[in-house]
């Protein structure tokens, strides 16, 4: 497996990934600080990934038309723009521009949910599940680094507390840009404009989309339930200081990242089905840790389990995927699919503070609980008809 664009993508991973922890740490403390009501105190961490819902099938339709390269080096502009606005709008306790900042970035994860499709497209079709993983290592570093800036830049800017970890973000946003600006046009088969493939109802019927579309969006949503909730949990109510609760979250992202390093090899080895199935109980075990946590090292425990459930269960969705769809329909095959992963991700993240303020932990790591059990057992049915072989891009 030889191309210079997994390291970039890698690397772009890395900075542009940075800015999520910042958001997921800060923006549900923010929001209880400024929202109009406790209720939308995760506003803005919903917003950033209704950001990423809204614009997949936008995404794949500019990168289609101006190719994976232009349309990255875009979303980055956007994003870091974005952070500057949250800068500002945290100077003025402004709620309402802050929820617009977040949904500015939220907008470039949609582009940087394709870096996996683009590193898939850049490598021999035997080394898809190995080319996934490779870019999301880059998650690793983004998980010291968004952690990092937001708990050492805490009053550098006076009266703007949080102001200095957003202007930071802005500079890993250009050095990003730089990064992709390396990057060499992804070469896929040839395809005719004028074939368009088969119907995408014809593709949604398959069995295995579906399959890939359920595991997909249960590891995100379970995985956003819990992680969107608990620096509220931790801070607001059990009375952890930041620096604890940035320790957890950053525990969680590494360990999120951090098995990429080894999915793609267990895929190709043990199988999709297996790797899949042994996600879901992972997620399963983390959400009974996460319903008993009430010291440092069980929310510890119950996060970095919550972290390698879903990278083992999301990775897999993703190679299932590629099974698919042909050369010609990956387009809107991808925005299809991240569309409906990211709008279940979105609905999660938006509830949690709700379900957190009215029902309470307990709630949200049993409702989590309930939804991955069903995808393991939906999982478990399916085993057998999950593909073996190389993957077909």
């Amino acid at each position: 497996m030889k191309s210079k664009n997994i390291p970039i993508l890698s690397l772009a991973l890395a900075l542009s990934q940075s800015g999520p922890p910042i958001i997921v740490l800060l923006g549900g403390i923010v929001g209880t600080e400024l929202a109009p009501t406790p209720t939308l105190a995760t506003l803005p961490i919903a917003l950033l990934v209704i950001g990423v819902a809204i614009f997949v099938i936008p995404a794949s339709l500019i990168m289609r038309r101006i190719g994976r390269k232009r349309g990255f080096l875009a979303a980055v502009i956007l994003a870091a723009l974005g952070s500057l606005l949250a800068a500002y709008a945290l100077s003025q306790d402004s709620f309402l521009l802050f929820c617009l900042a977040t949904l500015m970035i939220g907008m470039n994860g949609a582009f940087v949910q394709q870096y996996r499709f683009a590193a898939i497209e850049s490598v021999e079709e035997q080394f898809a599940g190995r080319a996934v993983s490779y870019v999301l290592v880059g998650g690793i570093a983004a998980a010291f680094i968004g952690p990092e800036i937001a708990k050492r830049t805490q009053g550098l800017i006076d009266g703007n507390i949080y102001g200095a970890a957003f202007l930071i973000l802005a500079g890993l946003y250009l050095l990003s840009f730089l990064a992709l600006s390396f990057m060499d046009p992804v070469q896929v088969q040839a395809i005719s404009t004028s074939d368009e493939g088969r119907p995408l109802p014809e593709i949604i019927r398959q069995k295995n989309f579906l399959v890939a579309i359920m595991a997909g969006a249960v590891s995100y949503g379970a995985m956003t339930f819990v992680m969107t909730a608990t620096p509220i949990q931790m801070k607001e109510t059990a009375g952890f200081v930041l620096g604890d609760t940035a320790f957890v979250i950053q525990s969680h992202i590494i360990a999120m990242y951090l098995p990429s390093l080894f999915t793609g090899f267990l895929i190709e080895r043990l199988g999709l089905a297996r790797i899949m199935l042994v996600g879901a109980l992972v997620l399963l075990v983390s959400a009974i840790v996460g319903s008993t946590s009430s010291s440092l090292s069980q929310y510890w425990l119950a996060l970095v389990l919550l972290g390698l459930g879903w990278n083992l269960l999301f990775v897999g969705a993703t190679v299932l995927l590629t099974h698919t769809y042909h050369p010609s329909e990956r387009f809107k095959t991808q925005a299809t699919n991240d569309f409906i992963v990211f709008g279940v991700q979105a609905t999660a993240s938006f509830s949690a503070g709700t379900i957190l303020y009215l029902s309470g932990w307990g709630r949200i790591n049993l409702i989590g609980f309930s939804v991955v059990l069903g995808a393991f057992i939906i999982l478990l049915l399916q085993r057998k008809s999950l593909p073996q072989g190389i993957v077909k891009v």
